[in-house]
């Protein structure tokens, strides 16, 4: 459930009605989803925008976790603490994000779904955005051409926005044989490495919730590139940013990286050891 910030003063829970709900999803491992592509894509946005922090989503279906604000800007913020689950808002962009920063516990991640999309109905949400990542090795011979991006959308979401990914030129995820040399002509949806995407995005689909799924082929390794392609895909949609200069060649240059990623691939060698 959500439980806001205490900020004194008796401030009332912030209002979510009509926002546009942002968020990852876990790969249903003891790890984030393939590359935590999401994960970190969601930490642009946070840091650009300079996202509030307005709250916690408590559950216990996540491994607790503690740390430093992993947006500190100056040594007084920096001794915030961050938890497992955190809520973030812009106001003035409609805009309300989930972070999610620890694995399911086993056997957790349907009561999760479950608690979350009541979440997101109580809170009036317009729709939901699910930032997700596939292995790219994953791919079947249609899914090996063009872009490794992909969206889905709901029924009701369709309804609104399908034309707009159509101006986009998007492809939609293609869905591959159930019985790959068997039966070609049966099709299913199929997300490997995407944990509970395709759970959720069938849960919304038959409970009437816009949804809108952004996915991006990728492989474990170093991915702040692909987090950047994502977030990028993101804003050709939603116009989070709007681009500095028509002339700007590099689009990933207007996200502003949060100080926790120089800790991202842990500290250098030390010189001992040479």
């Amino acid at each position: 459930m959500f439980i806001p910030c205490d900020r004194g003063g008796g401030s009332a829970a912030p209002d979510f009605k009509g926002f546009t709900l942002l968020m990852f999803i876990l790969f249903l491992q003891p790890a984030v989803s393939v590359g935590n592509v999401g994960q970190l894509a969601i930490d642009l946005v946070i840091s650009t925008l300079n996202m509030t922090k307005v709250g916690y989503f408590y559950t216990d279906c996540l491994v607790p976790m503690v740390g430093n604000n992993p947006y500190a800007t100056a040594e007084e913020n920096s001794v915030e603490l961050s938890i497992n689950a955190e809520v973030y808002s812009l106001p003035s962009k409609k805009l309300v994000v989930l972070q999610i920063r620890s694995p399911f516990i086993k056997n957790k991640y349907r009561p999760f779904c479950e608690t979350l999309l009541s979440w997101v109905k109580s809170s009036k949400c317009a729709r939901v955005v699910l930032l997700s990542s596939s292995h790219a090795y994953q791919r079947d011979d249609e899914q090996l051409l063009g872009t490794p991006l992909r969206y889905l959308l709901t029924p009701d979401l369709e309804k609104a926005v399908g034309g707009r990914m159509k101006e986009l030129n998007w492809k939609e995820m293609e869905k591959v044989a159930a019985y790959p040399g068997i039966n070609d002509t049966d099709k299913v949806l199929h997300i490997p490495g995407g944990g509970i995407t395709k759970l959720l995005f069938t849960e919304s689909c038959s409970e009437g919730i816009q949804m809108a799924v952004l996915l991006k082929f990728c492989s474990e390794g170093d991915n702040i590139p692909d987090a950047f392609v994502l977030v990028n895909y993101l804003n050709e949609w939603l116009q989070l940013i709007k681009s500095e200069s028509n002339d700007s060649t590099d689009p990933s240059s207007q996200w502003k990286i949060p100080s926790s990623w120089r800790l991202l691939f842990g500290n250098g060698l030390p010189p001992a050891l040479f």
